[in-house]
Parts: C-alpha cells; sequence; structure tokens
C-alpha cells in the first residue's frame, strides 16, 4: 500500500504510521518538527515500512502540493490518504487579534484541502482509493472558547461528508473519523478529567479497521456514539456547565 499522512509526528498520525510500516507500507509522512519526524522515520524503517518524509506546513498549499507531486512519482500510485494534521488552542477572543484563530482554521481546514485534493485526479484515474479525514467530537457543538478548533472540525466532517457523494461513484471511499479524548501531546496538557480517554495505539488500530471497512462515519470511543446525539440537543445553558 502507498499511504500518505500528514501529522505524522505525534499522536494519531504517529501511531497509524506505525500501524501500517507493519504492514509493509510505502509512507509519505508530514509535519512540521523535523527533530520528531526523524525519529518516526527511523522507527517507520525498524518495523518494515518504506517512510518518505516531507517536512512541511499543510496550511501551505504550494509546499504541500510539491509534496504530493514528489510522493506520486515515487510511489507511482496512492492507496489512502490520511488528513490527520491539526491543532488546538483557544479563540483569544479578547486580544483583538485574529491570528491566533486563523492559525487553528488554516492549519485544520486548508491542511485537509490541501492534502487530499491533489491526489483525488490520480485516485480517479486508477478507480480507486481511501480518502481519511480526522474530524473531532468537538465538531458536534461551539465550544465556550473554542470556537476556532470547534468549527474547524465541523467543516472537515461537512467537507467528507460532501466529498464522499462526489467520489464514492469513482470507488473512493472517505471516511471522517471524530475521536474523543486521544492520549496525544495535544491532550497531554489538560488538567482535568478526560472522559473515555483511549490511547493512540488502540485508536489506529480502530481507525484503520474502520478505513478497511470503509464506513462514512467514524466516532470513537463508543461511548461517544451514544454522547454525541444527546450534546447536539442539549440546551445553552448546559453546554456552559460541559464546556472546557
Amino acid at each position: 500500500m502507498n499511504i500518505f499522512i500528514t501529522g505524522a509526528s505525534s499522536g494519531i498520525g504517529e501511531s497509524l504510521a506505525y500501524y501500517y510500516a507493519q504492514k509493509g507500507a510505502t509512507i509519505g509522512l508530514v509535519a512540521r518538527r523535523e527533530d520528531r519526524l526523524k525519529a518516526v522515520v527511523e522507527k517507520v524503517k525498524e518495523l518494515g515500512g518504506n517512510p518518505i518524509s516531507y517536512i512541511l506546513d499543510v496550511a501551505n498549499q504550494e509546499d504541500v502540493q510539491k509534496a504530493t507531486s514528489s510522493f506520486l512519482e515515487q510511489a507511482e500510485r496512492i492507496d489512502m490518504v490520511i488528513a490527520n494534521a491539526g491543532v488546538g488552542g483557544s479563540d483569544n477572543l479578547s486580544s483583538g487579534n485574529a491570528s491566533t484563530i486563523n492559525k487553528i482554521l488554516s492549519i485544520n481546514i486548508l491542511g485537509v484541502t490541501n492534502t487530499v485534493i491533489p491526489f483525488i485526479p490520480s485516485m480517479k484515474e486508477q478507480k480507486s482509493g481511501q480518502i481519511c479525514i480526522i474530524s473531532s467530537i468537538a465538531g458536534t457543538r461551539g465550544l465556550i472558547g473554542h470556537g476556532g478548533y470547534s468549527g474547524s472540525k465541523a467543516a472537515v466532517r461537512l467537507l467528507g461528508d460532501s466529498w464522499d457523494y462526489s467520489l464514492s461513484r469513482h470507488n473512493i471511499s472517505t471516511t471522517v473519523v471524530s475521536p474523543g479524548w486521544i492520549a496525544t501531546e495535544m491532550t497531554a496538557r489538560h488538567t482535568f478529567k478526560m472522559l473515555f480517554l483511549m490511547d493512540s495505539e488502540t485508536a489506529a488500530g480502530k481507525i484503520a479497521n474502520a478505513i478497511e471497512k470503509r464506513k462514512r462515519k467514524y466516532i470513537l470511543p463508543w461511548q461517544w456514539n451514544i454522547i454525541v446525539p444527546i450534546f447536539r440537543f442539549l440546551p445553552r445553558w448546559m453546554i456552559k456547565l460541559v464546556s472546557v
């Protein structure tokens, strides 16, 4: 298999890289942190995979386009794209400066379109391919202080839903994954209790299984499948109680 993964230097992206490395895949590994990415590349090799690394910011369309073209040239085809790169953080509304929220929106939304769309012509030509977009249960409602993160994750969820209509006729599947709390660098700084916390290795296996089954939507851990539908209809005063 030839797989392209963004946000591969930590968390879910890193764990997915190791999962597919054990299956002997050729993996395009994308991240901003050179030192962390080098460590991932070495482990992918140890596990039996064939890594091709790219140090870049997924919000930069030109750089991502060059990377995707390079990967297609070397791998000759693309079987799977996993748009995983993302950042969190508060909106910083009171600052009067939109830079913080713009960075979140740019990486989390444009990072997905920059990553996925360059591969679609090749997938259509070969009449096969799988796309996975990592959203979040946070995309269910606009959480207090985290509108940029919630909004970006809602946006990519809807993008994936829309793309599935257009691409399924070409035998290209689109899977949108909405994780709850996963033990990653992003969640490590949280001091509150995270419900149903799951390690990234377990999450990677479950996500890979969902992609293989060509599921359009996948929420994990399973408990959130019960909570998310309720969360969508909670009164606003209750959202204030559960928002962090």
